[in-house]
This record gives C-alpha cells, sequence and structure tokens, in this order.
C-alpha cells in the first residue's frame, strides 16, 4: 500500500501532520523558539508533500498530443518550488531567533521540548528511509527531494533536543535560539542541494558519467556488428531518461536489418537504464573502405 509513489506521499503526509501539531502545541507550552523553528520545518515538509503529490501524479501521466515528451519536468518544479520554501522558512527561523536573542525570554518544561524531539527523531528516521527506498525504487525526484528534507529534520531534531537538554541542566536560556539559528543553516544547506539536484533537469544536463558508460558499453558489446557511434546526446526530465545517437553501420546492411539493430540496441539500453527513451540515427560507413571489415565476405562480393 505505501510502495507505490501516490501511496508513500499519502503516508508521509499522515505522519508529518502529526509531528506538525505536536510541535506547535509542545512550542506554545514551552515556549522555545527552537521548537517552533522545528516545526516550521515540519509545516513546510507538509506544503512539500502535497506539491509532491500533485507531481508524481501529474508526472505519471503518459505523453500525449500536447506534451509529447511526457510530463517527467513537473517533479523537477515541484522540488524547485520546495527549495524556495525551505529558503523562505529558515529566513524567517533566523529573523525570529535574532528577535529571541535580543530580547532574551524562559523555556518552561523542557521535558516536554525533550519528549517531542524524541517522537520527532524516530519517526523521521523511518519515514525518511521508507521514502528514499521508494524515491530510489521509482527514480522520483519529488521524493528524494522529499526524503532528504525529512531526513534533515532528524538532524536539526537531534540538536533542538541536545540543546534542551543542555538549557534543563544549565538553566541557559539564550541556547534555544542560538539552537535555532544552527538549524536554520542547516535548512539552507539543505534548500541549496535541493535546489542544485532539481534544476539540472529543467535545462537538459546530461546523464552522470556512470549512466553514459552504460549506454557506452551497450553499443560497444556489438563491436563485431557495427562500426562506431558519434554525438551521444542524453538528458533526464522527472524520471524519464531521453538518448539519442548516430550508429554508423555497414552500407552493405539493408533497410531491414539496420532496423533490427536499432530495436536492438534500444531494448538492450531500455533494459540497463530504467525508463530510457531511445532515438537511433542511422550512417552508413564511409564509401573510402574497400572491404567493410564487418563482413568482409560482403565487401567482395559489393566490389
Amino acid at each position: 500500500m505505501f510502495s507505490s509513489r501516490v501511496g508513500v506521499v499519502r503516508l508521509a503526509l499522515a505522519v508529518v501532520i502529526g509531528l506538525v501539531l505536536l510541535k506547535v502545541a509542545v512550542s506554545a507550552i514551552t515556549g522555545s523558539i527552537s521548537i517552533l523553528a522545528q516545526a516550521a520545518d515540519s509545516f513546510l515538509d507538509l506544503f512539500a508533500v502535497t506539491v509532491s503529490l500533485c507531481a508524481v501524479r501529474i508526472a505519471a501521466k503518459p505523453a500525449d498530443e500536447e506534451h509529447p515528451f511526457g510530463h517527467g519536468k513537473v517533479e523537477n518544479i515541484a522540488a524547485i518550488v520546495q527549495a524556495m520554501l525551505i529558503f523562505t522558512v529558515a529566513g524567517l527561523i533566523i529573523y525570529s531567533a535574532v528577535s529571541r536573542i535580543m530580547t532574551g525570554a524562559t523555556l518552561e518544561l523542557t521535558e516536554a521540548g525533550i519528549g517531542a524531539m524524541l517522537v520527532s527523531i524516530i519517526a523521521s528516521i523511518f519515514l525518511s528511509r521508507h521514502l528514499l527506498k521508494v524515491a530510489q525504487a521509482t527514480d522520483s525526484i519529488a521524493l528524494q527531494a522529499n526524503a532528504r528534507n525529512i531526513a534533515a529534520d532528524v538532524y536539526s531534531a537531534a540538536a533542538v533536543l541536545a540543546g534542551l537538554i543542555a538549557i534543563r541542566i544549565t538553566g541557559l536560556n539564550i541556547l534555544d535560539p542560538i539552537i535555532a539559528l544552527l538549524v536554520a543553516l542547516f535548512i539552507l544547506k539543505v534548500a541549496y542541494d535541493v535546489l542544485r539536484g532539481s534544476f539540472g533537469g529543467l535545462i537538459d544536463v546530461r546523464l552522470s558519467p556512470d549512466e553514459e558508460n552504460i549506454i557506452d558499453l551497450a553499443i560497444m558489446e556489438h563491436q563485431g556488428e557495427l562500426v562506431s557511434f558519434h554525438q551521444l546526446r542524453t538528458r533526464k526530465a522527472g524520471n524519464q531518461r531521453y538518448i539519442d545517437l548516430h550508429l554508423v553501420m555497414p552500407r552493405s546492411l539493408n533497410i531491414d536489418e539496420a532496423h533490427q539493430m536499432c530495436d536492438h540496441l534500444e531494448q538492450d539500453i531500455a533494459s540497463k537504464l530504467r525508463q530510457a527513451n531511445v532515438t537511433i540515427h542511422v550512417e552508413p560507413c564511409s564509401e573510402e573502405c574497400e572491404q567493410c571489415p564487418i563482413y568482409p565476405h560482403r565487401g567482395k562480393e559489393e566490389s
């Protein structure tokens, strides 16, 4: 039930709503700005998960007349929206923390805050791991962004937890806004990572060297049947990979044989790279060859 893209987003939605309500209530009880920062971060996760739910549904739609390359880039757009919201929330947290340092305030019932942070850490660990597992299985950019955001909650919640314990022991209330500032800086780092990872899909950045190497090896496995290839171009939109290349074939081959080779290569590459859409342009080898090195008997017949 929770192993599909839509199912895991619904699970994340329920967990994050519960964490937001818990943190807001505990922040009101204790007066802690660092817990409020955590609540704001979780509220941001709530919005991000909602955006992802819409994004994965749209991205899953098949190509149509208006969108012949599919809807995969919707996931990249959703991840960028998440990043911009994270930047905004981090700024608000920094403003609130600085104001608290200037005015000063005391915390009450720090034990409630400690308990809330423990619950948040445990829930976020399990949720982020499951999200990342589904994201990797479905190759979803939006879910990967959600997983990173919620994983970041684990570290920031741990910092808040350590600060609350220190405040409970030492009574130094100024530690609370200082920790909130550290949480905000960490949130900014997460926002930058999400933005960097998502923007490439919108400007058609090539696939990773590892994935392009898989394509090279898949083609070179047929060295005895083709001459060479060039002009390899790759890009990714959401979880869809688009690959096109020029394939140099022996000019003695007929159209049917060249077509069969192209079909075979397309299927071979698609079996090694998920969601791969391959387009191949066939070119004959040079006329300057006196004898075809691939099919010498055909070269003799041609001459």
